[in-house]
Parts: C-alpha cells; sequence; structure tokens
C-alpha cells in the first residue's frame, strides 16, 4: 500500500502506519527537516549515522558551536584581560546574551532568567532564600523516587536548620501498582500538610517515567496551602512548553546538557520570580556578580544586590562553558518554539503508537505478554513530551537490551531496575528514527 504523506505536524494516531516508507514520508514534509544537518550526529562503524535516541541524556553538537568556541579562543589570545571590554561578545556582559533564549524557553521576563552555576549548585542557592521554615511550617515535599541529587539536596537544607529530614520531608508517590504520579494525590497531600509545608519542590519533567506535571496548578496548590513552590526543569526546559511567570513559580532551576545541547557540564540556568527579584530582605548568598553592577568594580565592602535573578549570580560568568548555549539558542530560535513542541508531541506519539502495534501483534503470534514490553510514559499529549519510557518484559536486563540496541546502531539509555529510555529530539531526530529503533526491538 502506497503511504499517506499528510504534514507530519497535523499527524494524528488515526493516521500512522507501520512502515518504513510512511515514515520518510512524514520527515520529506517535516518543516524543521532541515535542523537535523546542522548537528554531528555519531557515526556506525559503516559511516552511517546512529539513531541517536539519548538526547534526555546528553544532547547532540550543534555544528556550530566550534566555530564559537574558537573565537572566544582566539579573542582571548588577542586581547587577554582586555577581552573583557574588547572581545567581539565582551566578556563582562557575557551573560546578558542568554537572557532572551533562556526567558523564551521557560516563558519568563528577561530579567526573571540568568545562566549560571550547574543545576544542583542552583537549587542550593535557590533553597537558602526559598526554603524558609518557621513555627509549624517546616516540611519540604518532593516526589518518592526523585533524581537523587534533588533527595540530597532536601536532606542537606533541612539538617541544616537543624531539623530531621526523617519528620520534615514529605513525600509523594504513585499510587500501587502504577508508575506516574496522579495530580488529584498531588494535590491532596499538599492541603493534608497544608499548615505543615514550607516548600514544594518537584520535577517539571519525572526523568524515569517522562510524565509530564502541571506546573501552574500545583504552583498554585502550594501556594494556596500557604507554602513556596520550587521546580527541577532538568527534563522540560526544551523539551516542553514553558510558562513560568504566569503559572507564578517562586523559583526554578534546569541543566543545559539534555535538551539545550549545551555539552557535557554545560552551565545551568535559575528562575526567579520578579516578585522576589526585587526583595532585597529575602535571605541569599552573596557573591562579587550578584553585586550591583553601578558599583561592582569600585569594591566596596557594602553589598547591594542587583535587580531581578542576576541578583542570585554569585560567581561570574565561565565564558568557554557558556558559550555552546549560543549555538543552542539560535537554533531554537530559528526553529521555533511551537514548531519544536509540535514535532516532539509527533515523534513521541508515534513512538508509543508504534510500540503498542508491535506488541498486539507479538501476541497474536503466541509471545507471552509478561515477557514484552510495557510504555510507563503516559500517552496524553499534554503529559508527555520527548522522551518514552519502556519497562522491560519480565526477567529482562535493561542494560542487556541496550547493549543490543547499541550493537545495531541505536542509542538509547537505561535505568535499574527495569527502565529503558527512548528520547526522539525534534531538532536532529525524525520519524525514520522512531521506526528504526522499534523495528530493532527484538520482539518486533
Amino acid at each position: 500500500m502506497k503511504p499517506s504523506s499528510p504534514s507530519s505536524q497535523k499527524l494524528r494516531a488515526c493516521d500512522f502506519e507501520d512502515s518504513l516508507e510512511f515514515a520518510r514520508a512524514c520527515d520529506a514534509r517535516d518543516p524543521l527537516r532541515t535542523f537535523r544537518r546542522r548537528f554531528h550526529i555519531p557515526l556506525c562503524t559503516d559511516g552511517t549515522p546512529v539513531v541517536y535516541l539519548a538526547g534526555n541524556s546528553l544532547g547532540l553538537q550543534p555544528k556550530t558551536t566550534r566555530r564559537l568556541l574558537l573565537e572566544e579562543l582566539d579573542d582571548w589570545a588577542e586581547h587577554g584581560v582586555e577581552g573583557h571590554v574588547n572581545s567581539r561578545r565582551a566578556w563582562v556582559r557575557y551573560h546578558e546574551f542568554f537572557r532572551e533564549g533562556a526567558a523564551a524557553l521557560v516563558g519568563a521576563k528577561h530579567s526573571e532568567v540568568v545562566a549560571m552555576n550547574t543545576l544542583t549548585v542552583n537549587l542550593h542557592l535557590l533553597m537558602v532564600s526559598f526554603y524558609r521554615p518557621e513555627g509549624k511550617r517546616t516540611k519540604i515535599l518532593i516526589e518518592r523516587g526523585a533524581f537523587p541529587s534533588d533527595t540530597y539536596a532536601a536532606h542537606s537544607h533541612i539538617r541544616s536548620r537543624g531539623l530531621d529530614p526523617a519528620t520534615n520531608l514529605v513525600f509523594i508517590s504513585p499510587r500501587a501498582g502504577e508508575r506516574c504520579l496522579r495530580m488529584e494525590d498531588i494535590e491532596s497531600i499538599i492541603a493534608q500538610h497544608a499548615d505543615q509545608i514550607a516548600l514544594v519542590m518537584l520535577p517539571g519533567v519525572q526523568y524515569l517515567t517522562g510524565q509530564v506535571l502541571d506546573i501552574a496548578r500545583i504552583t498554585a496548590a502550594a501556594h494556596r496551602a500557604g507554602a513556596r513552590c520550587g521546580w527541577d526543569l532538568a527534563h522540560a526546559v526544551g523539551n516542553v512548553p514553558l510558562a513560568l511567570h504566569d503559572a507564578n513559580v517562586d523559583f526554578a532551576a534546569w541543566c543545559s546538557y539534555k535538551y539545550l545541547n549545551g555539552g557535557p557540564g554545560a552551565v545551568a540556568g535559575a528562575f526567579i520570580h520578579e516578585r522576589h527579584g526585587s526583595d532585597h530582605h529575602l535571605p541569599r548568598y552573596l557573591g562579587w556578580w550578584s553585586n550591583d553592577p553601578a558599583n561592582r568594580f569600585e569594591m566596596r565592602e557594602l553589598f547591594t544586590p542587583t535587580e531581578g535573578a542576576d541578583g542570585w549570580a554569585v560567581s561570574n560568568p565561565p565564558i568557554l562553558s557558556l558559550t555552546p548555549l549560543l549555538a543552542s539558542f539560535e537554533l531554537f530560535k530559528k526553529a521555533g518554539l511551537e514548531r519544536v513542541f509540535a514535532k516532539s508531541r509527533l515523534l513521541s506519539g508515534y513512538l508509543q503508537w508504534l510500540l503498542r502495534q508491535r506488541a498486539d501483534q507479538a501476541i497474536a503470534r503466541g509471545v507471552e505478554a509478561l515477557t514484552l514490553p510495557r510504555v510507563v510514559t503516559p500517552a496524553n499529549t499534554d503529559e508527555r513530551a520527548s522522551q518514552v519510557s519502556i519497562v522491560v518484559g519480565n526477567k529482562q536486563d535493561p542494560a542487556l537490551l541496550k547493549a543490543a540496541l547499541s550493537a545495531k546502531g541505536i542509542v538509547v539509555d537505561c535505568r535499574q531496575p527495569d527502565i529503558v529510555r527512548a528520547a526522539p529530539v525534534p531538532l536532529y531526530n525524525n520519524m525514520e528514527d522512531v521506526w528504526r529503533f522499534v523495528d530493532a526491538l527484538p520482539w518486533s
């Protein structure tokens, strides 16, 4: 049968077909198809590109990154210390070049975002300000099974206030037999502990399941309870539409090496709502770069905090670690966030559909259902983005499946004891990548 080829941005599950020809027909009409050529895609031993579905762990390198880094190295060689003001992108105000891109990605005002440090460092700095236990209100609500750094941060801040994590951490968990959180359960536990919770801190996208949480709804529930609400956006930024300012989020932090393609250990980002950015009484750690730039170089002993998110930027920006984000932000701007996110939903939707089709076919052939994988990422488009998480079949090792796929030129990642994660990223993945991944699975 000749595959249909409607616009790839308008496809629905009922339009999908399980064939390489169909996937290629969709890719030929993809308005973002040329962006794939702007990234370095690793090669197999035979010289063909790998199917790279691990952008949720480390994004690929934009081809313009090398040129931008060399420009900074050339300016350093030519100008030395004078490069702070004479380089083509003056280092003394380098962090300002990332405001527009970061603000667009997280739905913020320019003054509410700052590129600085790394994710966990930023969470610590922000929790100094926004976890303020007082009276009965001493608890932090996080998810059971949160990314370890978030749990460690919560433990350390509770202890630093002289409190016990055993009695001051409130956990929200999926229901028995389920993998994803339910909104009504999150709201219920916040209401249940309303007079005791000081801070709610959750992920925008859950790292194991790929579930997208409703940031605005949860933030509103936290505020109704009298608590502040902060977000770990490591798996959300560049992956889902965000509107932090309108959602009234107190603070957020993210890394830049996953969907933002900033390279390993890239400089992270932070958001502080404008209502806090001008609150000079809010406790924070102080540093030279968070001092008012009008008198920063006068070397005064008296600290005058700068306005907005910059008031949390303790240290001056690391130029060479920030530079790769210039390349990535420019690609997001050219592609258009609406088109990026629409393609993301399309790719993950096709991936989920193909997995269901192949599982049904396997069962029809007599394969035992318990040996087949199970998708745990929500099918609802509002609750999923690029990442699709698969629980491997009964008694299977996800690391072995990952290795078997790698041998076929397909890169995914796994998390023990039973999760394989595949994340088709819209800037450099396509429908053919998705089809090839599913077709390479041992039960397909």
